[in-house]
């Protein structure tokens, strides 16, 4: 017979969190840049708490939202967004956060297969809003995240934000559920076929927040700065606005300032010591640094996603501004938290070219999260840093179906989610992804790694950015073509570039085409479109050069 522990059974709530980071850590700031002005506006915890009180009373009260409802915001990073992330999922209604640079046929698609009641937005969105309006029948209110003055800005009949909450009582008791109801709802790209929701849930979003939390992931505490570039629309903003809260950290919310000057200046005022965001944004803030003889002193940490984090931004960040470089890895199906690059202590000896070496991996695995790689046959491979296989993840907070039953192809008879990744684990469960399934280059046979040959093409000291696609070969099935944007005022040198990467790569992987474009394609999360790249050159026929 099983002997269970004598231990409550305690649920566990998202509210719970608010409640704590009021009473324990009521002091410490929400800074935001405001959407519809620009100025600073600061706000706490406990006034943080306050006011979510009063959203909550209004949804329940005036917009009639329910447990299990779904509330949508289109909005940038800020304490409005804060407040909306706890309040509707407090009250048992689930936050689904819009990603608004998809297209407009997409969003009225996504607010109707979400089955959104109430749309909360930025002055931003103010012309999207009155475009797709009109096309969701569902959504019965429209509210503008700013006060009465601002609502000249919007055609479609809308409320503000501070007019709905702001007579509101800030009595307010908190409910208690199942752990297990839904709390967020956070769509796929849809870059094939319509977008897959993931709906998380309290327990899996709570537990998701305790291991950010690690001194090795995150593990940022009451005393650190954290300024979130993630936008909230992407994952949860990885889980920050969840965890910052539990560990009392100061937040610093850029709403819609994400340019070099804006970043720096923010970081500047605040003293910011920890960010977080895609590859590119820190290629722009490079460029203002580097531009304008500036520095980011206060900075200790910088963890980047999305993407895979380019050698020369490393170099450039660590060797010149003192700036540890962090690297992740996760997916919106996992919350999004699967890896985090954090050395070992025998890595203490590595010389500079080893340490980064092992900087470039996408990072250690974090407990609670299982993974395995497997050949095409579906047989495991081991932990040996040499064998490449598709990888395959389970856990407590990785989805395990997605909403209304779309995407079962996506999970293994025996519940593992299939990213869709390649990549090689080794004895210390760091993880190398060397590329997306999607994205391999099959040429003769041979696979190149995209990642890696873009990796090094950002090296060259003319390359601002680089992305590697295989395109069809009348003799080798695919070659890559390497499209290139340039810095500003550098030279387009195809050759200089090939040159660059002979003593890099294999000879093979050079590429036999190389493209220069204006403006690299950059989707609303900051990664390169690789799928807008195979439209804009479909059509390419490579040189006549046998590779």
């Amino acid at each position: 017979m099983t002997m269970h522990g004598l231990m409550m059974d305690c649920p566990l709530m998202i509210s719970d969190i608010l409640v704590h980071a009021s009473k324990c850590h009521g002091d410490q700031e929400i800074v935001t840049r405001l959407p519809e002005s620009g100025q600073t506006h600061r706000q706490n915890y406990r006034t943080t708490h306050e006011r979510t009180k009063q959203l909550a009373n209004a949804l329940i009260e005036d917009l009639g939202i329910e447990q299990g409802d779904v509330v949508s915001t289109i909005a940038w990073n800020s304490h409005r967004h804060i407040e909306l992330y706890y309040g509707i999922s407090g009250i048992g209604a689930v936050v689904h956060t819009v990603n608004p640079r998809l297209d407009p046929k997409q969003l009225i698609w996504m607010l109707a297969h979400a089955e959104a009641k109430a749309v909360f937005f930025d002055i931003q969105f103010a012309p999207l809003i009155d475009g797709i309006a009109q096309h969701c029948p569902n959504v019965k209110h429209w509210i503008l995240m700013a006060e009465d003055a601002h609502l000249g800005a919007v055609q479609t009949e809308c409320r503000s934000y501070e007019t709905l909450i702001g007579g509101k009582s800030s009595d307010f008791t908190w409910p208690v559920f199942d752990e297990r109801t839904a709390l967020g709802l956070c769509y796929t790209s849809g870059t094939t076929g319509d977008p897959k929701g993931v709906l998380y849930s309290h327990r899996s979003s709570i537990l998701h927040a305790l291991a950010c939390s690690a001194s090795d992931v995150i593990g940022v505490g009451a005393s650190g700065v954290l300024l979130p570039v993630v936008p909230m629309f992407h994952v949860n903003a990885w889980g920050i606005p969840y965890a910052a809260l539990m560990n009392g950290a100061k937040l610093v919310m850029p709403g819609p300032q994400l340019d070099g000057e804006n970043l720096h200046a923010m970081i500047e005022e605040e003293e910011v010591s920890y960010v977080a965001g895609v590859p590119t944004v820190w290629l722009g803030l490079l460029n203002y640094l580097e531009q304008n003889n500036k520095r980011i002193d206060s900075i200790k940490r910088v963890l980047i996603g999305g993407s895979a984090l380019p050698e020369a931004l490393l170099r450039a960040y660590e060797d010149k501004y003192g700036v540890t470089m962090q690297q992740g890895w996760g997916m919106t199906e996992m919350s999004p938290l699967g890896t985090v690059n954090a050395a070992l202590p025998k890595h203490g000896d590595l010389d500079r070219e080893e340490e980064i070496k092992i900087k470039l991996k996408q990072g250690r695995l974090v407990f609670g999260v299982g993974m395995r790689i497997v050949d095409d046959e579906g047989k495991e491979l081991p932990w040996d840093g040499e064998s490449s296989g598709h990888v395959q993840v389970r856990g407590p907070w990785i989805a395990s179906g997605y909403f209304k039953g779309a995407g079962a192809e996506s999970f293994t008879e025996d519940g593992w989610f299939m990213t869709g990744d390649v990549a090689y684990l080794d004895s210390d469960g760091f993880m190398t992804i060397t590329d997306r399934s999607k994205d391999v280059i099959k040429s003769g046979g041979e696979w190149i790694s995209s990642i890696d040959l873009e990796n090094e093409a950002m090296g060259h000291p003319d390359v601002e950015m680089a992305a590697a696609v295989g395109m069809p070969h009348p003799k080798w099935q695919e070659r890559p073509l390497l499209v290139v944007q340039a810095k500003a005022g550098a030279p387009k040198d195809a050759e200089s570039i090939r040159a660059f990467l002979a003593d890099k790569v294999a000879k093979w992987w050079i590429p036999d085409g190389i493209e220069f474009i204006d403006a690299m394609p950059i989707g609303a999360t900051g990664k390169m479109l690789k799928t807008k790249l195979r439209e804009i050159y479909k059509d390419y026929e490579f040189p006549a050069v046998d590779a």
